[in-house]
């Protein structure tokens, strides 16, 4: 085996452990239940991808599942999700490194309710703009993948109407945390929305374009200098 291979096959190995934890804490979060939803992440010209029913907390190294962008199977003897349309619309048509996909209950209950999302929080400019909701389809369908690419247009995650919600990013952790902010995201609307005789206010466009913009340089950057009294950024800076 060469140096390269040996590189690769490290690569994909690395990346299913990453993907395995990232699945489990889909469960352990309340996101999903069971074997529902799914995560796939790429490397190279691999897109590894949970299978199909089979238990998170049961997956080993050897069961590894990958196919090509055409859906190929190139890795495992595991049936891929029946989900895969849904990630390979994703990989072909974006530049994703990572797909999330669950059945979390708050914005499952919004996909349910209105055509998008309500702009409650400035973090809906993590995805973009406010998620909208894809129409229903049959799960595991191209219809679903259509419907779903539809409502990602110019956004990093969109819910599934009576179903669920996706979201991408460059990494599992940012596909993951993007899952994460969608659902608190929609359970702060439910939870506003709920109050009797009061209607929840929203940020305008502009408001939500100012925090994307500020949003783009939130966290820390390896590298970067630290100066003392150097102004925050991200959220932080938008607190009094």
């Amino acid at each position: 085996m060469t140096e390269q291979q040996h590189g690769d096959r490290d690569a994909v190995a690395q990346a299913w452990n990453e993907l395995v934890d990232t699945a489990r804490r889909t469960v352990a979060d309340g996101l999903v239940v069971g074997t529902s939803g799914n995560v796939s992440v790429r490397v190279g010209g691999t897109v590894l991808v949970t299978p199909s029913g089979v238990p998170y907390d049961r997956l080993r190294p050897q069961d590894a599942v990958g196919v090509d962008l055409e859906g190929r199977q190139l890795l495992g003897d595991l049936s891929p999700t029946s989900e895969l349309p849904m990630h390979l619309a994703i990989y072909r048509h974006t530049s994703a490194g990572a797909v999330v996909h669950t059945h979390a209950v708050h914005a499952t209950a919004v996909s349910m309710l209105v055509p998008e999302l309500p702009a409650v929080h400035y973090m809906a400019g993590v995805l973009g703009g406010p998620p909208r909701v894809a129409p229903y389809a049959l799960y595991g369908t191209e219809e679903l993948a259509e419907n779903m690419l539809g409502a990602l247009r110019d956004r990093t995650g969109c819910l599934l109407q009576n179903h669920g919600t996706v979201t991408y990013g460059d990494t599992l952790t940012q596909a993951y945390d993007r899952t994460a902010q969608l659902e608190w995201m929609a359970r702060l609307w439910l939870t506003a929305a709920a109050v009797p005789g009061h209607t929840p206010a929203l940020l305008s466009p502009s408001q939500l374009s100012e925090a994307e913009e500020r949003l783009k340089g939130y966290g820390q950057h390896r590298g970067d200098p630290v100066t003392p009294g150097t102004p925050p950024t991200g959220p932080e800076a938008l607190r009094p």
